[in-house]
């Protein structure tokens, strides 16, 4: 396998060589993949993708032909996190319902073959908008992004988890509490420094979260950046990024979708700087309505309460990746000051007082 060249071309995905730091073994890749994948006649090319922070995913190209590998990253990992094949089983159970994400093609959960587990997914064309502001459109075509974007939301949120196989994929009721509970131990075993506000919110949150045994199939890290548009038309054709999917409470989906009107991160989303009327973007209240319309609901009571919640989870999600990244197996090197964990806690706290 060789490195592929960087593609710069906006709609299409931003790819380079291999990291150092992400390095496999390429020979076992082959001999694994061409045994449990496809055995093209051209030689197989391995490149790595940009973006993302988590899970290091790759291109292989053979020929015409292009798939897509994401495996655990390297080194000592937290507790629960990065479970590649948890990825695997939700997509491969959603796929069968014609729910849209990618066709899985294989699992390996034998890390000897390049060092952690990993799966092999087709490569898709479309679009990926990972500005939210989505420049240089019309506000009509920016209004169908974001109502295709909330209706897939929805429509996730009404699958009948049981009869695709997915009974088992989570622990149904009390969601809030022991996501509070994983969260705090995940940021525990990143921290770096005392965060007052992360201290704040890991002492109030546990007694504001309402009560509520609501079950769905959870994303858990839905958002524009993670979906993936037809290459033409305004209309979903994958749901991306797995990882943090679990059986949960659909609300906390619907939350973490509206950190993008709080946030002020270029990197993982903002809308902030716009006029939503004039964009055609929804504004906050709209988009939870439409999600309201759509799963016959009145209203979100205590939305404030999840959203600060959201705010939590994702400032501890960022606290990882900057510990990763402070000791050299991230993919890009630590901000000095981890301002977004920083931020987001001060901006959850704020929510919370609201």
């Amino acid at each position: 396998m060789t490195a592929a060249a960087p593609d710069t071309d906006p709609r299409q995905p931003s790819i380079g060589a291999v990291r150092d730091n992400q390095r496999l073994d390429e020979a076992a890749l082959n001999t694994w993949f061409r045994a449990h994948v496809a055995d093209p006649a051209e030689p197989l090319v391995l490149s790595q993708f940009n973006r993302g922070a988590s899970n290091p995913t790759y291109l292989i190209t053979a020929g015409t032909q292009r798939w897509v590998l994401r495996k655990k990253p390297p080194g000592t990992l937290l507790p629960s996190a990065h479970q590649v094949d948890r990825e695997y089983r939700v997509m491969s159970a959603l796929g069968g319902i014609g729910f849209p994400v990618p066709r899985m093609r294989a699992l390996c959960e034998d890390a000897s073959v390049i060092g952690t587990a990993f799966y092999v997914m087709d490569f898709l064309e479309g679009r990926i908008f990972r500005n939210a502001r989505l420049p240089g459109m019309q506000p009509a075509e920016r209004a169908a992004i974001y109502d295709d974007l909330n209706a897939t939301l929805a429509r996730l949120h009404q699958v009948d988890f049981a009869a695709i196989g997915l009974a088992d994929y989570g622990r149904p009721g009390n969601y809030f509490q022991r996501q509070i509970d994983r969260w705090i131990k995940q940021y525990r075993g990143a921290e770096t420094e005392t965060i007052p506000a992360m201290e704040r919110l890991i002492a109030e949150l546990p007694a504001r979260i309402p009560v509520s045994d609501e079950v769905s199939i959870a994303h858990g890290d839905y958002r524009l950046e993670n979906v993936m548009f037809h290459p033409t038309e305004p209309r979903i054709i994958a749901v991306l990024d797995w990882e943090l999917s679990t059986l949960g409470h659909p609300l906390a989906d619907v939350a973490y979708g509206c950190i993008l009107y709080h946030s002020t991160s270029e990197s993982w989303g903002t809308l902030e700087g716009i006029d939503p009327k004039a964009a055609g973007i929804p504004t906050e209240d709209e988009y939870v309505a439409a999600y309201c319309r759509r799963t016959g609901r009145a209203s979100i009571p205590d939305f404030n309460v999840y959203l600060a919640f959201s705010m939590f989870r994702l400032a501890a999600i960022g606290q990882g990746v900057y510990k990763r990244n402070l000791i050299g197996i991230g993919n890009a090197p630590a901000s000095g000051d981890n301002a977004n964990t920083k931020h987001l806690a001060a901006t959850a706290c704020t929510i919370l007082d609201r």
